[in-house]
């Protein structure tokens, strides 16, 4: 009885220092956080699995007029609820394992903002910033209460030195957030955006391919891509997560021609689908690139890695299904 009682406690001490740890991370956008944001942010915020949770709800692009006009350009709609933009980083010229890598592989910031039923608004995204521009972005994002919750790489020996970082913040004033993000673009490169182009043809087995994954992708800028989707409910901390915002796998083709391709991407896991996952990818020779988290405070707890490869197309696309067998997912749509 005693080590049970001892045990209990241990847990309990544990439990409890995860609490401290979560509203820590949560602190600096309630107190460091620029004015506007700092107030807009609600009371009452519970932490993974505990409190009430908030759930999104659906919005039009008339409703995100005011943050398009902040970030200074349109975006679109995902699922109903996720208002998206994207910044191709057309402007850097990047080489990795010898290959060219272009804006959709992975040099493509993407943000997103959700509303949510109490009002307020979340803003996350993944953000590509040259080694040089890091430092100065991170100040400018602390100073309007944008939140980084990691800083990660996405590519191995890539030229010039690139960097990715999540960013998160939550309020509601959904234009005084965009405005925040927007303060750190512009200590970027990051060019303006062009109007839509003309498809490219993809060079690449798509039947095949798909035959494979057993599941439908999209071709976007030249590039063939199919995305994975949690069955779980993900919350971060009281917010419910639309369906594939900041809780996918991406697996990103880039033709290189011959019907061969590169591959980057990223898959989501549990942590006991970490081991399963990395060991999968190594078997079908894959490159491991990291292990992080993109999140904070989010219930399940889930952790992401990148990785790279370089070759047929249906044959990337056979050395990934036990990862992808590995883990809780659907395709998208």
């Amino acid at each position: 009885m005693t080590g049970d009682r001892q045990q209990d406690s241990n847990t309990g001490a544990i439990t409890s220092r995860r609490r401290v740890l979560a509203a820590a991370a949560l602190a600096p956008m309630l107190t460091a956080a620029g004015p506007a944001a700092a107030r807009a942010l609600p009371t009452g915020m519970g932490g993974p699995g505990h409190g009430r949770l908030v759930k999104p709800v659906p919005t039009g692009l008339a409703d995100w007029a005011g943050v398009a006009r902040a970030l200074g350009r349109t975006g679109n709609m995902l699922g109903g609820t996720t208002y998206h933009t994207a910044f191709p980083r057309r402007d850097l010229h990047v080489v990795s394992d010898g290959v060219v890598v272009t804006p959709g592989l992975a040099l493509g910031t993407h943000v997103g903002f959700v509303r949510y039923a109490d009002g307020s608004t979340m803003l996350m995204g993944d953000v590509v910033v040259t080694e040089n521009e890091l430092q100065w972005v991170t100040d400018a994002w602390q100073a309007h209460g944008i939140e980084q919750t990691a800083l990660h790489k996405h590519l191995l020996a890539q030229t010039p030195d690139i960097w990715w970082t999540h960013v998160h913040a939550h309020g509601h004033d959904a234009v005084a957030l965009a405005r925040g993000l927007r303060a750190g673009f512009d200590r970027t490169g990051t060019p303006p955006a062009l109007p839509p182009g003309r498809p490219v043809p993809v060079d690449l087995d798509i039947a095949g391919m798909e035959a494979v994954l057993g599941a439908k992708g999209s071709i976007e800028d030249g590039l063939y891509k199919i995305i994975f989707v949690r069955r779980e409910t993900i919350a971060d901390g009281h917010l419910i997560l639309p369906p594939g915002l900041g809780s996918t796998s991406a697996f990103n083709f880039q033709p290189l021609r011959g019907g061969r391709a590169a591959l980057s991407g990223d898959c989501v896991m549990l942590a006991d689908e970490v081991p399963h996952v990395l060991k999968a990818l190594r078997r079908g020779g894959i490159k491991l690139v990291e292990l992080h988290n993109h999140h904070l405070a989010e219930d399940p707890r889930l952790f992401f890695t990148h990785f790279w490869a370089v070759g047929d197309g249906v044959e990337l696309a056979r050395a990934v299904r036990p990862a992808v067998d590995a883990t809780n997912v659907v395709p998208s749509g």
